[in-house]
């Protein structure tokens, strides 16, 4: 990669110039953290030579503790080996029936990722939101950027059921919500997706969410119908109708892709005498409120009291039971 870089006419293609350099870097802070690991357990070696007191042998502990905490992240990269894990993620949420409170639901889905993103050093950018009338979100459409975005967030993907009293209700009811999460790799050249220009419709509207200072007098909001399929990608947040485009034709692209492998898979189950089923599907996690607090992930049986950590950003535990009950 590095001998690519300095080619004379690396940069003639600035994107995939770009994603080369990413993709050095990152690998470049793995073999550093490889090479500190290596390093730090030689000094360790030396050090315990020379232990006299019970306050040395605790500051070695603790040292062992660090190295082993580097340790545990590495390995957890590895269980990350799919074809498109390093990408970037296309994460989309969609709230289920149930009006205000589905709706707050997909919000607080919403605010998570966005969390756990800022948490865990990934870039995150809503590229498009439709609002709820009376309160949260109908759908919203982030894009996750950083090494194994697609890796951790693929384990999200499926239905996610909360249960609560309800904000929205005057009895202050429990009440059961619903919210879909889809989570796609970000994928630039894609060999089984051919989108031809007569099969789509493109429309353009006003935005209506946040983004650039012209973003709500103008008519830059994008919309791309594939007509074959009637999927539909849509970007509102970026400055210029030509970026909201560029933005919703990755996201078009990427949702092609997932049905193309699931109608393979679903060929593939029809010639083995499987069952094919076209539903949401049962809940892959639930979160309750009220009357006890609970986090359970119905795959992998992993699970936590702490619900006010996970809807804060904290599930990088649930992402990493996920990866290693699929490895079984």
């Amino acid at each position: 990669m590095e001998r690519k870089s300095r080619e004379e006419n690396f940069w003639d293609d600035s994107r995939g110039a770009g994603k080369v350099m990413q993709e050095m870097e990152e690998l470049k802070k793995e073999i550093g953290g490889i090479e500190e690991i290596e390093k730090k357990l030689e000094e360790i070696e030396e050090i315990e030579k020379l232990i006299e007191t019970e306050k040395d042998q605790k500051e070695i502990e603790k040292e062992i503790g660090k190295i082993e905490k580097n340790i545990n992240d590495l390995e957890f990269k590895t269980l990350m080996d799919g074809e498109y894990d390093r990408n970037d993620a296309i994460l989309s949420i969609y709230s289920g029936a149930g009006g205000a409170d589905a709706q707050d639901w997909a919000e607080m889905l919403l605010r998570m990722y966005l969390r756990w993103a800022e948490k865990n050093n990934f870039k995150a950018r809503v590229a498009d939101e439709s609002r709820g009338q009376e309160a949260g979100i109908k759908n919203a459409t982030l894009e996750i950027s950083g090494a194994y975005g697609y890796g951790n967030l693929k384990s999200e993907a499926g239905v996610h059921r909360l249960v609560r009293l309800s904000p929205f209700n005057s009895d202050n009811l429990r009440q059961t919500s619903f919210a879909l999460v889809e989570v796609l790799p970000v994928i630039e050249d894609i060999a089984e997706v051919e989108i031809r220009p007569q099969d789509i419709r493109v429309d353009v509207f006003r935005s209506s969410g946040a983004g650039g200072q012209s973003v709500n007098t103008t008519d830059s909001a994008v919309r791309i119908t594939h007509l074959p399929t009637n999927t539909v990608a849509s970007c509102q947040n970026e400055r210029s109708q030509m970026q909201n485009k560029e933005q919703a034709m990755r996201i078009l692209k990427a949702k092609l892709h997932k049905k193309y492998l699931e109608e393979k898979e679903a060929e593939q189950k029809k010639i083995r005498g499987e069952q094919v089923s076209a539903e949401w599907g049962s809940q892959i996690r639930s979160y309750v409120i009220h009357p006890y607090k609970m986090v359970k992930d119905h795959r992998t049986k992993h699970e936590t009291s702490d619900t006010e950590g996970v809807l804060g950003g904290d599930i990088n535990s649930f992402m990493e039971s996920y990866l290693r009950y699929i490895k079984k």
